[in-house]
């Protein structure tokens, strides 16, 4: 997957400990979720970010995933927004990640970049997305 490291987190992120603490991926660990990509920053540093991933079952929209998630970073003294959102379908069996569909709250998220965070989390699974579905 072709996505440039620049745009899923700038080159301080990983240097700077508020941000560092923040886990990249955090999803439930089988089955077919809703998720949210979030892009989190350090108002402290000017162009300090980067992207994580949310997903989790049991959600009924992707706004309750935000709202669960966000005031723990906040807390941290950084910045998030959501820059969209979709599905995840999890089969741990046969060690696939399935990435698709869109948040009617927030748009899509930027799958790519989503695929992107999984890969260094899920290196054995293949992982696949697609912009279809819902």
């Amino acid at each position: 997957m072709s996505v440039p490291v620049a745009s899923v987190a700038s080159a301080g992120s990983f240097k700077n400990p508020k941000l560092t603490c923040i886990p990249d991926i955090q999803i439930d660990k089988s089955g077919k979720m809703k998720y949210i990509l979030i892009k989190v920053h350090d108002p402290e540093k000017d162009r300090e970010f980067k992207h994580i991933v949310r997903g989790i079952c049991k959600a009924e929209y992707h706004a309750d995933i935000f709202d669960e998630i966000s005031p723990n970073i906040e807390s941290k003294g950084l910045d998030c927004e959501c820059v969209g959102g979709g599905r995840i379908q999890v089969d741990a069996s046969k060690k696939t990640l399935q990435i698709y569909g869109y948040s009617q709250g927030f748009g899509r998220a930027d799958h790519a970049i989503t695929a992107k965070l999984l890969e260094r989390k899920y290196k054995e699974y293949d992982i696949t997305f697609t912009n279809d579905g819902y």
